[in-house]
C-alpha cells in the first residue's frame, strides 16, 4: 500500500483552507449580562481583524450559563496571528473574567452545503481543505517562558526532578508524553494528549507534584505570575502558549533507535510565520525521501518564536541538511534571511535545545 503525503501530514496551518473556530464557554452564575456586554464592545474590533469573515455569539436555550462563539476565517495563519497577539490577550480579558471554563476548537473546512454558503460572497483567498488528513488522535501543544539569566542550572534541576502526574485524565483523555527543553534562559515544554487538550492541561496543573514545581520556579521567572490568582495564571499561560502549526510523521511504528530533539529558530521580527511555513515545506519535501532520518516533525510557532520538535533515527549530524531543514538549493540562504543572525554559509541560525526531561506514559492496561 502506498502512503500519500496527505496521510503523513496530520496537521497544517499552511494549506490555505478556511478555518472554523468554536469556543465553548461555561460562565459563572450571574455573569451572563456582563459577558454579553463585554462581547458587544469587542465584536466591532473583531470584525476588522484581517482574515476574519464572520462570527456568531450563541447562548444555550437549555442552560443559560453555556455559551458558544463561532467564527470563520480565511485561513489558519490569519487567525493564529490575531489569537496569539498581546492585543487579543487584552481584548478577551473581560470575557475570561466571566468564564468558569473555556474550550477552543479549531477546524479546517472541507465541504459546505446550503443556500447560505454563496462562494461568490466569500473572499477570493478563502478555499476549502481539499482532502481529509489522517492522524493518530494526538493533540500537540507547547508552552514557553524565560527565566532570569544565571538561574538556568537551578531551573533545569527543578524541572527534571518532579514525579510524573497520572496519565489518565478521564475516560476520553490521556496524557501521552511530555518533553521539556532549554536553550539559554528559554524553557520549552511540549505535550502530546489523546483526547481533550484543555482537560489534560487542567489535570496536570491540579497535580500536587506539578503545582510544587511551578511554585518552585516562580522566583526565577522573568515574567511575574501569581498561580493563586486565576486571572494571573490564565494570562500567563495564554501568553506562554505556542500552538502546533504543522505535524508530519512517517507511517511506521516508533522504534527504540529514534531520539527526540528540539530546535529553536530565532526568527527575525515579523518573520515567524514565514519561517514556520518554510520549515513545514522542508519537512514535506523530506517525507518523499525514504532515507530521511526525520521520522516525525512538529512545528510550534507564536509570533517570532519558532520551535521544531523532531524524532530522528540516528545521530543528528548524519544528515544535517534534512535534520535542520536546509536540504535543497539555496535553502540554507533562505533560512539565513528569515533568522536573526546568519551562521555563515550552510550554517543558518538555529539552536539545538538541551533535553531536560522526556516522559512517556506507560501503555494503557
Amino acid at each position: 500500500m502506498t502512503t500519500t503525503l496527505s496521510e503523513r501530514v496530520s496537521q497544517s496551518a499552511f494549506d490555505g483552507s478556511m478555518l472554523r473556530v468554536v469556543l465553548l464557554m461555561d460562565l459563572h452564575e450571574g455573569t451572563q449580562q456582563q459577558f454579553f456586554e463585554a462581547y458587544e464592545k469587542l465584536r466591532n474590533d473583531i470584525a476588522s481583524v484581517p482574515g476574519h469573515i464572520s462570527d456568531q455569539l450563541c447562548q444555550s436555550f437549555e442552560d443559560p450559563s453555556q455559551w458558544l462563539i463561532t467564527s470563520e476565517w480565511e485561513s489558519a495563519p490569519q487567525y493564529l496571528a490575531w489569537v496569539n497577539s498581546e492585543h487579543h490577550a487584552e481584548q478577551v480579558r473581560p470575557l475570561g473574567a466571566c468564564a468558569r471554563s473555556m474550550r477552543p476548537l479549531k477546524f479546517t473546512v472541507l465541504r459546505e452545503t446550503g443556500r447560505g454558503y454563496d462562494q461568490a460572497a466569500r473572499p477570493s483567498t478563502a478555499r476549502l481543505q481539499s482532502t481529509p488528513r489522517l492522524g493518530a488522535g494526538i493533540v500537540r501543544h507547547a508552552l514557553t517562558f524565560t527565566v532570569k539569566p544565571g538561574s538556568e542550572k537551578d531551573v533545569a534541576a527543578i524541572l527534571s526532578s518532579y514525579a510524573s502526574p497520572a496519565a489518565r485524565v478521564d475516560d476520553h483523555t490521556r496524557l501521552c508524553r511530555t518533553s521539556l527543553f532549554m536553550h539559554g534562559n528559554r524553557v520549552v515544554r511540549t505535550v502530546e494528549v489523546q483526547g481533550d487538550l484543555m482537560a489534560a492541561l487542567r489535570h496536570v496543573s491540579e497535580q500536587p507534584e506539578v503545582r510544587a514545581v511551578e511554585e518552585a520556579i516562580n522566583p526565577y521567572l522573568e515574567q511575574d505570575r501569581d498561580l493563586g490568582d486565576p486571572e494571573s495564571a490564565r494570562m500567563f499561560f495564554m501568553r506562554a502558549a505556542v500552538p502546533a502549526v504543522h505535524h508530519i510523521a512517517a507511517p511506521e511504528p516508533e522504534s527504540a533507535e529514534v531520539q527526540r530533539h528540539a530546535i529553536f529558530y530565532p526568527a527575525k521580527p515579523g518573520c515567524g510565520q514565514l519561517l514556520a511555513r518554510f520549515l513545514a515545506a522542508q519537512d514535506e519535501a523530506a517525507a518523499h525521501r525514504p532515507t530521511s532520518p526525520v521520522r516525525s516533525s512538529s512545528i510550534f510557532q507564536r509570533d517570532d518564536i519558532v520551535v521544531r520538535l523532531i524524532d530522528v533515527r540516528g545521530p543528528l549530524e548524519a544528515d544535517p541538511e534534512t535534520v535542520y531543514g536546509t536540504a535543497g538549493p539555496r535553502k540554507a540562504a533562505v533560512l539565513d534571511r528569515l533568522t536573526v543572525a546568519p551562521g555563515g554559509r550552510g550554517r543558518p541560525a538555529r539552536h539545538t535545545m538541551d533535553l531536560i526531561t522526556d516522559r512517556r506514559a506507560p501503555a494503557p492496561s
